[in-house]
């Protein structure tokens, strides 16, 4: 098994004739995932590497049938109005890929997913890949097999860049994966790694989670709460990245829009909140294999 997406998931592309859309519905298709659909406004009738095209999100599902994801690749400013699209047609997961999109946009398409029950992956987020299943966003690139490998491992980051590197140092030390989150570094995202932990509590195939974390931000304090509520009871190892951020001055803006020096808890008091909810935290990053080997 794997969470979020597996081989039966069926998804559409939002804005799938632009040069992101039309590179990740290759990748798509490549990977053998479902991709059935896909929507720019004004060209409803085109194809895309055999995947019809649609005006509308209504429109494709009323001739593809019914849709799981819905992937947002279009210009940031658009980006609002084709999440609310897919929103309002309640496709149960939203993932949206694109960066640098205004917050307050961001605040009202998380507002409008909560009332429709959607889950909203991103915005920035490089994507999910359950491996050998499926793979959703830009994850991987074009060749994620040299990367990522079926397995017990659960992975999330705010990272992109970083899915592939936990991924390529779990693999290469004889480990897989079960599924790898990228759930995007803007200061206000869809889904937390609490939201991911208990997706992997309720999955057989995940035996044990790592999380590469960072300065700024709260995923890493609900995550220990969650730990120490009994709602998440399988081994969860941390990486926190940027611990030298702590000397900086207070308010430094470090690569992602929400790893802020000072926002919110500190390095330290993730750390303390962590490990007294049992949560296992790596001091290298080199030392994240021998940890999943004690705790499988």
């Amino acid at each position: 098994m794997a969470i979020l997406i597996n081989k039966s998931t069926r998804v559409l592309i939002q804005g799938i004739t632009g040069k992101s859309g039309t590179q990740a519905a290759s990748e798509l298709l490549d990977y053998e995932t479902k991709l059935v659909a896909g929507v720019t406004p004004g060209k409803g009738g085109e194809e895309v590497d055999t995947v019809p095209v649609f005006n509308s999100v209504v429109e494709a599902m009323e001739a593809a049938g019914p849709i799981d994801v819905s992937m947002v690749y279009v210009p940031p400013l658009l980006a609002k109005a084709a999440a609310l699209e897919a929103i309002s047609a309640q496709i149960p997961l939203v993932h949206i890929f694109v960066e640098k999109i205004p917050v307050l946009d961001v605040a009202q398409i998380l507002a409008a997913a909560a009332k429709k029950g959607v889950r909203v992956l991103g915005p920035a987020s490089v994507g999910v890949i359950s491996p050998g299943e499926a793979k959703i966003g830009s994850i991987g690139g074009p060749n994620p097999s040299a990367v990522f490998s079926k397995g017990q491992v659960g992975v999330i980051s705010k990272s992109g860049g970083m899915c592939s590197e936990l991924a390529m140092l779990i693999t290469t030390s004889g480990f897989g994966q079960s599924t790898v989150v990228g759930v995007g570094g803007d200061l206000l995202t869809g889904t937390s790694f609490a939201d991911l932990l208990l997706e992997f509590e309720d999955d057989p195939a995940t035996k044990v989670v790592v999380a590469f974390g960072e300065v700024g931000g709260s995923s890493e304090i609900e995550a220990a709460k969650l730990i120490k509520e009994g709602k998440f009871t399988k081994p969860f190892i941390v990486f926190l990245a940027g611990k030298f951020a702590e000397s900086l001055p207070k308010d430094t803006a470090l690569g992602h829009a929400g790893a802020i020096v000072g926002l919110e808890a500190n390095m330290e008091e993730k750390i303390k909140a962590l490990r007294g909810a049992g949560a296992i935290v790596a001091e290298n990053f080199e030392d994240i294999p021998a940890l999943i080997k004690k705790s499988i």
